[in-house]
């Protein structure tokens, strides 16, 4: 980093931010149901975690519900980017609905490898947060086979029936560092504990995480744009915590930081997670502008340039699923 003044006050903006393809992918794809067939198009759980896309999407004639059951019978409902249980997909079809599924590509990856070493009888031990909506929907796909390994205190409560029929799975937004200990101390107790076939924490959780441990180390303060239920925001305010910053926070929006939090700072670090739009962003910016932190340095230690295509519904006629 380039040295300042003592009396400077500079911004280190993370890049990758915001964004990733598999939230991008989602949001589109309520947004074209709407242009296809018109509101109310329903959408299971928050299509991203995060408040502003959900409040913009709702605006626009999104009705969004916790379970297809609330759905009328019939019409066209939309799930999530974190990906739904096998029975989710029986209950809309039961009740005739007409399904986009707009589950991120790397969630639906690990539903596969669950469903694959369940085949094979195997125990699955699935790394992430209890309750959170990819790992309800990953652990329905072999609920006999799978058991929640919720951080480090939940390994020494892990049984299994053969521990030479044992693999690892994580939730796709979880801390590498965090992930890499708890499988570390997995494997202290299972040494024979196979990894899955490629890395499980999706490329944008990581490459976000690496750029704000980059930014952490020069940064008094360090801003997270992200809302309180998103597991990605949350664990780069970890990071950030943990690779120097003195102060972190996730906010959902400028309008949630606290002059008090740029007492004496003269540098603050930015960042946003995978389901956050960059309008917020640069709202946050603005925000610091006012007080006097106007010299914006990007700074990019990985390149992003991951796509993905539209769900295949919304390149056909949809039909009952």
């Amino acid at each position: 980093m380039e040295p300042q003044t003592p009396t400077s006050r500079r911004v280190l903006v993370a890049k990758p931010r915001g964004y990733c393809a598999g939230v991008d992918r989602a949001v589109v794809a309520v947004e074209k149901a709407l242009e296809q067939y018109g509101a109310p198009i329903y959408v299971r759980k928050q299509i991203v975690h995060n408040t502003h896309v959900v409040k913009t999407l709702e605006a626009r004639g999104a009705i969004f519900v916790e379970e297809t059951e609330e759905v009328p019978e019939g019409e066209i409902v939309v799930f999530s980017a974190h990906g739904v249980a096998p029975v989710v997909h029986e209950q809309a079809r039961s009740r005739r609905l007409r399904t986009i599924d707009a589950t991120c590509p790397l969630v639906t990856k690990v539903h596969n490898e669950a469903k694959r070493f369940a085949g094979q009888d195997y125990d699955i031990l699935l790394i992430g947060h209890e309750g959170h909506e990819e790992v309800e929907g990953t652990s329905g796909e072999a609920p006999d086979n799978i058991q929640l390994v919720d951080g480090l205190d939940a390994v020494d409560k892990v049984q299994v029936k053969d521990p030479s029929k044992l693999v690892w799975l994580s939730q796709t937004t979880l801390s590498v560092d965090e992930t890499t200990e708890t499988v570390a101390r997995l494997k202290e107790r299972f040494p024979t504990l196979i990894d899955p076939p490629s890395d499980d924490i999706c490329y944008a959780t990581q490459n976000r995480q690496v750029a704000v441990k980059e930014i952490a180390a020069d940064s008094q303060l360090v801003i997270v744009v992200g809302s309180e239920n998103s597991s990605n925001s949350k664990r780069l305010v970890e990071v950030a915590k943990d690779y120097g910053a003195e102060a972190a926070y996730l906010v959902d929006d400028a309008t949630f930081i606290r002059d008090e939090w740029l007492d004496g700072v003269t540098t603050v670090g930015v960042t946003s997670g995978a389901s956050v739009p960059e309008e917020l962003v640069d709202g946050v910016l603005a925000r610091l502008a006012e007080h006097g932190f106007c010299d914006v340095t990007e700074v990019r230690p990985v390149d992003e340039r991951m796509r993905f295509a539209l769900p295949h519904e919304l390149r056909k006629d949809l039909r009952v699923s």
